[in-house]
């Protein structure tokens, strides 16, 4: 059985990031879009990491332009933009797919961990949620309408295990 430590992803600055170095971390992760409805969430997510990055969580930003074409930008003008709008410093990942035969692998596993409404395995929008344990398994999805203030107390209750 895998784990989200046995995937591998890169960090908007190229860097590689195998997620073990993430073990006994609680992780959120997310498909961004920076000309989204949802795109203000970036503001919450930032509020979010600086509330409990101290206490074990690492927020992931996985920018996407799968739907409707809302991140077409490089990956340099998108870190610029997360910055300089939204003080974005949780860890920002190079653009990638998150359905489809081009999806990134960790996008397969956690759409196969932790299936959508219905049971559907496909990432329906931008803001699309995992929450990741200490354990390196899937606790929850959350649908891009929700926002990262109301996933507080699941997060919580996560870095308290």
């Amino acid at each position: 059985m895998k784990t989200i430590y046995d995937f591998e992803a890169v960090q908007i600055n190229g860097q590689s990031l195998p997620l073990s170095q993430l073990q006994g971390k609680v992780m959120l992760i997310v498909n961004t879009a920076s000309a989204c409805g949802f795109t203000p969430q970036f503001g919450g997510l930032e509020k979010i990491h600086q509330t409990f990055k101290d206490q074990g969580l690492a927020v992931l930003g996985f920018p996407c332009n799968q739907f409707g074409g809302q991140d077409p930008a490089s990956n340099a003008v998108i870190a610029d933009f997360c910055q300089v709008n939204y003080g974005v410093t949780f860890t920002m990942m190079q653009k990638v797919n998150v359905n489809g035969p081009e999806a990134h692998p960790l996008y397969q596993w956690l759409c196969a961990e932790a299936p959508g409404l219905l049971g559907s395995k496909a990432i329906k929008w931008n803001f699309t949620k995992f929450l990741v344990g200490r354990d390196g398994r899937v606790l929850k999805r959350y649908a891009s309408m929700d926002k990262p203030e109301k996933i507080a107390q699941d997060i919580e209750a996560a870095l308290a295990a």
